[in-house]
């Protein structure tokens, strides 16, 4: 069994976001990035699923541009065996994703497709649904268990009234939540090895997709910083300042 696992190069989550000072977007001068985080969930999943002898190939593509590069050799350091990138400077919506995304499942013909459920710069929560959809495939989103047998994927999520527990038959698309594994430490050796790996670079226009945005941004701007929080003496002074100050009441 092929396993595809999308993966995006963001922000690291220890980063302290700063916004450019024209309100355009985020400020990424000289600012650390690494693999999105729910993605290296995917990666390590996949792993597990190949050494338990579930599947035999494990491919990762990463779109954007050239500096991804380096996600993508991390993830070959962890134990994938192939990396694509999709070159683009384009900022790409999910939905532009999931067309690419659908590009690569046809070239690859991967039997399951596992993604991180969301990216933790826009937290849009989009793109492996809409692959999904696009490809007609059964999905499974939020995973916290996955377990394949038979031509099946069966996963469990979890959902407001406890746990769901999905079974899918194969081709499908799941997407990772953060309790479905913690992923292992990525050792120096192979750190160094995965940068003489091959890495297959493809442009946009290989692919012949529509990237054309949807939207467009107005403005980014920092959250307002939180008021210090006082102490009150008694609950009836609680009261009043919800009432008077707070309007809460």
């Amino acid at each position: 069994m092929k396993l595809l696992v999308p993966i995006k190069r963001v922000v690291d989550f220890t980063v302290k976001v700063r916004v450019k000072p024209d309100g355009s977007g985020v400020d990424l001068e000289n600012v650390k990035m690494s693999m999105n985080p729910f993605d290296e969930i995917a990666v390590e999943e996949a792993i597990r699923l190949k050494e338990r002898g579930l599947a035999n190939e494990i491919i990762v593509v990463s779109l954007g541009p050239a500096a991804c590069q380096e996600t993508l050799r991390t993830a070959l350091a962890m134990g994938a065996d192939r990396a694509v990138l999709v070159e683009t400077d384009a900022e790409l919506e999910p939905l532009a994703v999931a067309k690419l995304l659908k590009q690569i499942v046809a070239k690859e013909e991967p039997q399951l497709v596992i993604l991180g459920k969301q990216a933790i710069d826009d937290d849009s929560n989009q793109t492996g649904q809409m692959l999904a959809a696009l490809l007609d495939w059964p999905q499974g989103t939020f995973a916290s268990k996955l377990e394949i047998a038979e031509g099946k994927a069966t996963v469990t999520r979890e959902i407001d009234g406890g746990l769901e527990t999905l079974e899918l038959p194969l081709p499908a698309v799941i997407t990772t939540d953060l309790r479905l594994n913690e992923p292992r430490y990525t050792s120096l050796p192979n750190i160094i090895k995965a940068k003489k790996r091959p890495l297959d670079t493809l442009k946009i226009s290989d692919l012949q997709t529509d990237i054309a945005p949807r939207s467009k941004t107005q403005k980014v701007g920092a959250p307002q910083p939180r008021k210090a929080g006082i102490r009150v003496n008694s609950v009836e002074e609680l009261v009043t300042k919800l009432r008077e100050e707070a309007k809460v009441i």
